[in-house]
């Protein structure tokens, strides 16, 4: 009985050795920064409740910092300001590959780890990209639309250009509709972070009637969606498909009234998540060297490519979102 009592009383000092280790392994002291490409938009303050969940769970501090509209110039000061502060790790999404990559690359000479989300820029030094796979959600998107659309009609898409993720999946539908040469991709508008944008050119394609007729709208980003909904229901049509992008509660609203047909599903809050959690490992058990080109590396500790993953939300589905987004507004 002693000896067992011993054997309870050696693995009990263990387990609290054990757990008194992890709570000393972080402090405060330690940040992270988190720079965001558009931080006013509900997608980005969901990635930012990820991130700032893992901050609170490793009692590490978490900053997040951005522009609150798309401004690629204006996250490279704040990326800037970052590297100035010498934190023990970056998660940037990146809106202009040529505007920050040079950034991203100084940030990881200085010794600073940098991850990248959302958005990728696979030729700099990040040491790898945690978020959508875009080609593919691209794909699952234009096989939607044939689908809805019977294999022809004419398709507008929405987007902001100069950004990696939306070029992916703009391609990811290409990539489907070229099979399929009664789909005719009519125009792709740039909205320049500015939804009203989106709102004025839908207005004026739904004039358009005989062989012109659009179709199909397609949103690559999550601020055109309602936009484009709210023109298409002040021309009292009810033949023409839409499809949004992300889950922002005026999508999934959209999609319940019926206005929206579907919307394709990223997972930020995963993103956000994942990245301070890949930051504080590589924090404590930094590689021998930081600046190497972990792509080519097949040996490498890191993956090049973490897919939180992607998911097509219509009428079937909207319900288990729309409950998911209340329980995590809590």
């Amino acid at each position: 009985m002693k000896a067992i009592q011993r054997v309870a009383l050696a693995t009990l000092a263990l387990g609290v050795a054990f757990t008194s280790g992890c709570e000393g392994r972080h402090s405060t002291k330690e940040i992270y920064y988190l720079i965001s490409a558009n931080a006013a938009l509900p997608y980005w303050q969901t990635a930012a409740a990820g991130y700032k969940k893992a901050a609170a769970q490793f009692k590490v501090t978490g900053r997040v910092k951005g522009p609150d509209g798309y401004d690629p110039q204006a996250e490279l000061v704040e990326l800037q300001k970052a590297i100035e502060a010498k934190p023990a790790g970056i998660l940037i999404s990146v809106a202009d590959i040529s505007v920050l990559q040079p950034g991203i690359d100084a940030a990881v000479n200085a010794g600073i780890p940098v991850i990248t989300m959302d958005s990728d820029a696979p030729a700099s030094r990040r040491l790898y990209f945690i978020g959508t796979n875009n080609l593919e959600a691209g794909r699952l998107g234009g096989r939607h639309v044939i689908e809805k659309l019977g294999g022809k009609g004419n398709v507008v898409f929405f987007t902001i250009s100069s950004q990696p993720n939306m070029d992916e999946r703009l391609k990811g539908f290409k990539d489907v509709f070229a099979s399929r040469p009664e789909i005719k991709i009519v125009d792709v508008v740039d909205i320049k972070d500015d939804a009203r944008i989106a709102f004025d050119k839908t207005q004026e394609l739904m004039a358009l009637t005989g062989p012109k007729k659009i179709n199909a709208f397609v949103c690559l980003e999550s601020a055109s969606g309602k936009m484009v909904a709210d023109a298409i229901k002040r021309s009292n049509a009810t033949d023409r498909l839409l499809v949004a992008w992300d889950v922002n509660q005026d999508t999934l609203d959209g999609i319940k009234d019926g206005i929206i047909d579907s919307t394709i599903a990223q997972k930020p809050f995963t993103m956000g998540y994942i990245g301070l959690k890949g930051l504080d490992e590589v924090f404590h058990a930094p590689p021998k060297q930081l600046n190497k080109d972990y792509r080519v590396d097949s040996f490498s500790p890191y993956p090049v490519f973490v897919d939180t993953g992607t998911s097509l939300v219509d009428k079937s589905n909207v319900d288990i979102y729309i409950a998911s987004a209340a329980e995590g507004a809590k």
